[in-house]
């Protein structure tokens, strides 16, 4: 596979993939409903970094999000303790955004974290690798399964999984934790039954010819009709910083439908910053993933779909409803989708 560093994506490029993306709005031209809009409250943003390449949009969105007004754009890098540690770190207040996947993030809701989230981001990033002797996930009863960490998003996916075909994942599962090249190596032995990949392991997987795809959430049913990655922001930023707020979710949508079209052009962008070092798994990663969907999917069936199924086996303890009520603010986005159609 090629690992080559490849050139940046300019200011100029970016709005010609704007222009390849179709509209107006996308290219970035401002409507009456846009100009009458207030400027953002503040002009600081704080990004926090998360998986940089299925949730791609977050890290290519900084022109973009220029335009809407923020002229001091900071990324937050929290070290050691994986995506969970990066929730809690916009809970703290640490950072004021974030994309993230969605059953971490209902995790963190659930214990009363101050986090709001705003829409879908994509579908199908998940997928659940094994060796022959899986087939179906029930083939998973008495089996060992890798996960990254414990409250990772494979961990409350694969979760998610067991429940919705009768499994109890606590205890018709036998959890072990590996890095991602360990866990890769340890399936390819044989020494685990299954592998709960996120990318860009997948392509890694596929390409070596190690184990095969039991459930991919981007083409199998119920998973690829539900968001799998989220945008979330702080409760107080929110609160405060309404227009702000709009216009940076407007940002990172627009910048969703650049990655569904220039998947190219946003690989070499995510290669060129140094967020991916393997050009080929990444673009590959970009091209899997259906990021068109944000407009045809509702988030909140996503919240109620996976609240549910994470309350039925005790990994969330309040109902879908109550999770709806403190942790999603969709105004924003029903408001980007009469303004960023198709």
């Amino acid at each position: 596979m090629n690992n080559r560093r490849v050139e940046g994506w300019n200011r100029r490029e970016f709005l010609g993939a704007a222009v390849v993306a179709g509209t107006r709005v996308l290219l970035g031209l401002r409507s009456d409903a846009f100009a009458a809009e207030p400027p953002p409250e503040t002009t600081k943003l704080r990004l926090i970094r998360s998986a940089p390449v299925c949730t791609a949009p977050q890290y290519i969105a900084e022109e973009l999000l220029r335009g809407e007004g923020f002229s001091d754009i900071q990324e937050i890098r929290k070290e050691g303790g994986g995506i969970p540690a990066r929730i809690q770190a916009l809970g703290a207040g640490e950072g004021d955004i974030l994309s993230t996947y969605i059953g971490p993030l209902l995790a963190r809701i659930d214990a009363g974290d101050p986090i709001v989230i705003l829409s879908g981001l994509h579908v199908g990033c998940l997928q659940l690798f094994a060796t022959e002797r899986i087939r179906t996930i029930r083939d998973l009863k008495g089996k060992t399964v890798a996960i990254n960490e414990v409250g990772s998003a494979g961990h409350y996916f694969l979760a998610s999984l067991a429940s919705y075909v009768g499994l109890n994942p606590a205890k018709d599962i036998h959890w072990v934790t590996h890095s991602s090249v360990e866990a890769i190596r340890l399936l390819a032995e044989g020494k685990i039954d299954a592998y709960q990949a996120l990318p860009p392991d997948p392509l890694e997987l596929r390409a070596r010819r190690i184990g095969h795809v039991v459930v991919n959430s981007a083409l199998d049913r119920p998973w690829s009709q539900y968001f799998c990655c989220m945008v979330a922001v702080n409760r107080e930023f929110v609160r405060k910083n309404p227009a702000a707020t709009k216009r940076a979710l407007r940002a990172i949508m627009k910048t969703v439908d650049i990655c569904a079209l220039e998947p190219e052009r946003s690989t070499r962008f995510l290669v060129n910053k140094g967020y991916t070092k393997n050009y080929d798994y990444a673009l590959g990663t970009l091209k899997e993933i259906p990021y068109g969907k944000w407009r045809d999917y509702d988030p909140e069936d996503t919240v109620r779909f996976y609240s549910l199924r994470l309350n039925e086996i005790g990994m969330i303890k309040n109902s879908p409803q109550k999770i709806i009520a403190q942790g999603t603010d969709w105004r924003f986005l029903r408001e980007l989708k009469k303004e960023l159609k198709a």
